[in-house]
């Protein structure tokens, strides 16, 4: 069964941190491209930041550059999101997809796979 599982959402104070992991079972994330999204309440779902498969060049988005890194650790098929500074603003359901024979992209109907999401909520 091809599943992704997020983890590591939660309650954290406006400044400070969370690592989201995103880990794949049934199949190899080395060889695919990966992208973190998230939806706030009443907003649509966006795209911050991807991962390539093979080089594993990476993009984010402006509104989380310089405080998010994406990072891949193959041998656990696991990818990261450590998320640094947070502001209120970033309170959203996270949620990590997979797309085969994709490369640089962000757009949500290119994705194969997509994890269930995990809450992240930073306020004081």
């Amino acid at each position: 069964q091809l599943q992704l599982v997020e983890s590591g959402g939660g309650l954290v104070q406006p400044g400070g941190s969370l690592r989201l992991s995103c880990a794949a079972s049934g199949f190899s994330l080395n060889y695919y491209t990966i992208g973190w999204f998230r939806q706030a309440p009443g907003k649509e779902r966006e795209g911050i930041v991807y991962i390539n498969q093979g080089d594993g060049t990476t993009y984010y988005v402006d509104s989380v550059k310089g405080r998010f890194t994406i990072s891949r650790d193959n041998a656990k098929n696991t990818v990261y999101l450590q998320m640094n500074s947070l502001k209120p603003s970033d309170t959203a359901v996270y949620s990590c997809a997979a797309g085969f024979a994709i490369r640089s992209t962000l757009i949500l109907e290119q994705y194969d796979y997509w994890g269930q999401g995990t809450q992240v909520t930073v306020s004081s």
